[in-house]
């Protein structure tokens, strides 16, 4: 793909590639940047990483970048599913890049450690969980992948509960998107991943969560 047809992708993810160029996404770089400093806070040198939704590739890439062993790709809804997304931004990324990210196109339901080739030291699941019908089962499908920590970055609600509960979104109630579900609050989070095998977490308000926003997004880490 030439630097002439960069133009043509539907970006999420923005960029600055090696040349210069700039590449701006629906998530404005500086944001990405923000969240990237909260989701690789405990580090990921040396380590096998498993980016799950990757999309446009800023976090898997972020990866490399941060000196991780092995960086693997996948998604399915965003890039051969129903999602508006394409895997050519990506695929442009990477070659601008050099990258050696390995990419895997798989659904979230799928994911198992036959499917992915193994288990992984990290692995992400960044802006998914919302998105699927089954929360509870897919935690367990990644959690079966996962050696050590899982990062998840996801909406939250009814954290003002003492009890562990997630709202259902019905239609396009949850950012006029018909594909976003669920939302737990923390208690919830908490209480799924300590039943799939979890024992440590830490929780964090999205780092551009603003103030006035009815919305809630958390990063969680979660150790075994």
């Amino acid at each position: 793909m030439s630097a002439a047809a960069a133009p043509e992708i539907t970006w999420f993810h923005s960029f600055s590639l090696p040349d210069g160029a700039e590449l701006a996404g629906q998530k404005p770089a500086e944001i990405l940047r923000q969240e990237a400093e909260v989701i690789f806070r405990h580090g990921v040198a040396g380590k096998s990483v498993l980016d799950i939704g990757a999309w446009d590739g800023f976090f898997s890439f972020e990866a490399e970048k941060r000196s991780a062993r092995r960086v693997l790709a996948t998604d399915h809804f965003c890039w051969s599913g129903p999602g508006w997304g394409t895997k050519a931004g990506f695929d442009y990324v990477h070659g601008q890049l050099g990258s050696r990210v390995e990419t895997l196109d798989i659904d979230v339901p799928q994911i198992s450690p036959q499917t992915v080739g193994g288990v992984f030291d990290v692995v992400l699941f960044l802006g998914v969980l919302y998105h699927v019908k089954d929360p509870l089962k897919c935690l367990e499908q990644v959690a079966s992948v996962t050696g050590e920590m899982m990062v998840v970055e996801t909406e939250t609600a009814l954290d003002v509960l003492p009890w562990p509960v997630m709202r259902y979104y019905e239609g396009t109630e949850l950012n006029n998107d018909p594909t976003n579900f669920w939302a737990p609050n923390r208690r919830a989070l908490e209480a799924m991943f300590r039943d799939i095998g979890f024992k440590r977490f830490e929780i964090v308000t999205h780092p551009c969560l603003k103030a006035n926003w009815k919305r809630t997004r958390v990063v969680m880490h979660a150790w075994r």
